[in-house]
Formats: C-alpha cells, structure tokens, sequence
C-alpha cells in the first residue's frame, strides 16, 4: 500500500495540490474551487461556471415577434441547421 500524497499550507496559506490529482482532476491554472469544511477535513470541488439559474429568470429573454411555432416546426428547424452545419464541416 502506497503512501498517501502530502503538501504543505505555506505561509501565505497556499497549498500546492499533488500534479496526479490536479490531472485526474483535469484542474488546469486558474481552476477556481469551491472550499467546504466537513467533519472530516475540507472538501475542493471545481467551482460552476455560471451562477444557477431558474426558468422564472430566463422565460421570455429572448424576444420573437410573430406567430408561436409548433414543436414540430421548431425540430425541423433545428434539424435543417445540424444538416447546414454537417454540409459545411462544422459537424
């Protein structure tokens, strides 16, 4: 059984995470981490890219004038931009 990697807090309070956890991680520079105390020691998670959000703070964001469209005219529209895209090696 291998030893547990260790680090040292420096003076500054910094604490330099091993290279295989950080890879493992795929932690690169300027990750930022979320920092939680638990019983048990401290836990690092990455941290979200955007803030949650809810559908009340989003609905309606996106303005469209016109009639609504069915589901179906949207999933054909949005079939007939894959199949541009695919043509154009985008996908």
């Amino acid at each position: 059984m291998s030893a547990k990697p260790t680090t040292v807090v420096s003076t500054k309070g910094q604490v330099i995470l091993p290279k295989g956890v950080r890879e493992r991680k795929t932690w690169g520079p300027g990750t930022r981490l979320t920092v939680e105390e638990t019983p048990d020691g401290v836990l690092l998670k990455a941290a979200p890219l955007f803030p949650p959000t809810r559908m009340e703070d989003v609905c309606g964001m996106l303005k469209y004038e016109g009639p609504p469209k069915t589901l179906e005219e949207m999933d054909a529209a949005i079939a007939a931009e894959v199949r541009e895209r695919h043509d154009r090696g985008r996908y």
